[in-house]
C-alpha cells in the first residue's frame, strides 16, 4: 500500500478531535448513550440505532447509528467513574502535518486521511460517471475514548461507525489494536483501509437511500440488515478495486494487502464472533454476514470493480 509521494492531500476531510475529548461531531449534538454491547442496536432507552448484536461484548464493528425508530427519548450517559478523560493527541494538527503522499507513507494519521481522500476521490467519480447526482463528501472525525454525535454519544466500545444524521464517519484508531489481538485479524494498513471504505459504503448507501430498504428486518441471516452490512463490503472492494485510478497510490494493492482486509473481514463475520462470545453460532441473530459471506462479497466488489455488481438485495447472498 504505497501513496504516490506526489499526491496533494486535503486534510480537511479528517476532523482530529483527540485533543479537545468528547464534544459534538455534528449537528445533532448528544442524544444518548450507545450501549457498549450493540452494534446497530435498536432504538428506546439505549440510544439512537437500528439493530442488536446478540451475544457480543466490548467489541463491535463497521456500524450504523441512525436515529431512534423506536421514538423513545434516550437517556443521556451518566458519568463514569472509571473512564479517564480523553487524552490530547500525540500528532499535532493534521493540516500542518498531512500535505502529501509521503507523509501518508510515514504517519498513520496522514495515511487516514490519504485513504479517506482516496475513497471519496473514487465515489466522486462514480456517482458523475453513473448520472447520478453528485457524491457528498463525508468527513471522518478521529477521536478517542468518546465522542458526541448528530446520533448520539459514544464511546470506543461500539468500533468505527458512521452517523446518517450528520453524515461523518467515527474512529478511535486503538480500534484496530484490539481487532488484531483480540480477534485475531492480522492487522496492516489495508485492514485500516477496509473498514474505513466500510464505513463510507455506509455513507453512499445513505446518499442513495438504500438504507430504507431494512426497514424492521434487521436480524436474521438473510435480513435486511445484513445485505446492508455485505454489500458496505462489496463496496469497499469497488474502491480497492479502483484505488490506484484515484490518483493516491502508486500502483494496484498487492495480494498481501487484500489479504489483510479479507483477514479483517473474516474476522468480524458474526459467526466468528459467535463461536468466540458464546461457543456457538446462531443465525437468527445474525446483523453483519458470515465471514465467508463478507470475504466474499469484498471480492466480488474488489474483482469487478464495479459498484453495480454489488446487489446483495436481490437473490441468495
Amino acid at each position: 500500500m504505497q501513496f504516490d509521494d506526489d499526491a496533494k492531500l486535503d486534510p480537511s476531510q479528517v476532523e482530529d478531535v483527540r485533543a479537545s475529548g468528547p464534544r459534538a461531531g455534528g449537528g445533532g449534538g448528544g442524544r444518548g448513550m450507545m450501549p457498549g454491547g450493540c452494534v446497530l442496536p435498536v432504538g428506546g432507552k439505549g440510544g439512537g440505532c437500528l439493530l442488536l448484536l446478540v451475544g457480543v461484548a466490548a467489541l463491535f464493528l463497521f456500524q450504523i447509528v441512525p436515529t431512534n425508530f423506536s421514538g423513545d427519548e434516550p437517556q443521556s450517559p451518566a458519568p463514569s467513574a472509571s473512564r479517564a478523560e480523553p487524552q490530547g493527541s500525540p500528532s499535532g494538527n493534521l493540516a500542518s502535518r498531512c500535505r502529501t503522499g509521503a507523509d501518508a507513507d510515514q504517519s498513520e494519521d496522514c495515511r487516514i486521511v490519504g485513504t479517506v481522500n482516496s475513497i471519496q476521490a473514487y465515489w466522486k467519480q462514480a456517482f458523475t460517471g453513473r448520472g447520478r447526482t453528485s457524491y457528498t463528501p463525508a468527513k471522518t472525525v478521529l477521536f478517542s475514548r468518546a465522542v458526541n454525535t448528530a446520533c448520539g454519544a459514544a464511546d470506543s466500545s461500539v468500533g468505527p461507525f458512521y452517523c446518517p444524521r450528520d453524515q461523518k464517519v467515527y474512529l478511535d484508531l486503538t480500534f484496530f489494536d484490539t481487532l488484531q489481538r483480540d480477534f485475531g485479524a492480522k492487522g496492516g494498513p489495508f485492514a485500516q483501509a477496509y473498514v474505513i471504505a466500510h464505513e463510507y459504503g455506509h455513507h453512499v448507501q445513505n446518499l442513495l437511500g438504500t438504507m430504507n430498504r431494512v426497514g424492521n428486518d434487521r436480524q436474521g441471516a438473510t435480513s435486511g440488515a445484513v445485505r446492508l452490512e455485505l454489500q458496505a463490503d462489496c463496496y469497499a472492494g469497488v474502491w480497492a478495486g479502483n484505488a490506484v485510478r484515484t490518483g493516491f497510490y502508486t500502483q494496484p494493492f498487492t495480494q498481501a494487502d487484500i489479504d489483510e482486509a479479507l483477514s479483517a473481514a473474516a474476522a468480524v463475520g458474526d459467526d466468528s464472533i459467535q463461536r468466540r462470545s458464546q461457543g456457538r453460532v446462531v443465525p437468527d441473530a445474525f446483523t453483519h454476514g458470515t465471514s465467508e459471506q463478507r470475504e466474499k462479497w469484498f471480492s466480488v466488489g474488489y474483482k469487478s470493480g464495479d459498484p453495480a455488481r454489488c446487489d446483495t438485495f436481490t437473490g441468495g447472498i
